[in-house]
């Protein structure tokens, strides 16, 4: 048994002497790292759902249903994606076009270099951007169109939680 020390009131749990991480804003508050402190409601939980991924059909299905204001549905055109992905490989020719209208909608610069050679070289990272600016214009991408302009203009929207279990 180690001696007691000054870090026993920092000891984990079936280690009496052994000190426990203190997070750097603790022990250095001049690095001014923010440490989030866990609370046992989060402890355990990962703090975002495994689909909050960038998966190509889905994020491009939210993208389509935003920028075309709800006239195609996250479904439709995350369906047209997909199967375009599968089939030809070049889905990225399709999500292109809906990144010009959003550019247009907009009044954003075409850069780093044209809509499509962007999406055809880093296809994941220009959905990835679109979906980011989206968002931080105010837009909760997980809900859709319909149920965005209700909360705009302050009607209560109700979106059922997903509940089901993943299967094969």
């Amino acid at each position: 048994m180690h001696p007691p020390n000054d870090y026993t009131k920092y000891a984990a749990p079936g280690y009496p002497s052994a000190p426990m991480s203190i997070p750097p804003a603790q022990l250095y508050p001049s690095f001014g790292v923010h440490v989030p402190t866990p609370t046992p409601n989060t402890l355990g939980k990962w703090s975002t759902n495994l689909f909050t991924c960038i998966c190509p059909c889905v994020t491009f299905g939210q993208i389509a249903e935003i920028i075309t204001q709800g006239e195609t549905s996250c479904l439709a055109s995350g369906g047209i994606y997909g199967v375009l992905l599968g089939v030809t490989g070049f889905a990225c020719l399709y999500s292109c076009f809906y990144r010009s209208r959003m550019r247009g909608q907009y009044e954003l610069e075409e850069a780093p270099c044209e809509d499509c050679v962007l999406h055809l070289c880093c296809e994941t990272c220009a959905l990835c951007q679109e979906y980011r600016e989206l968002k931080n214009r105010g837009f909760d991408m997980g809900i859709g169109w319909e149920a965005n302009m209700n909360r705009q203009q302050g009607r209560a929207t109700t979106v059922a939680p997903f509940q089901g279990t993943m299967r094969r």
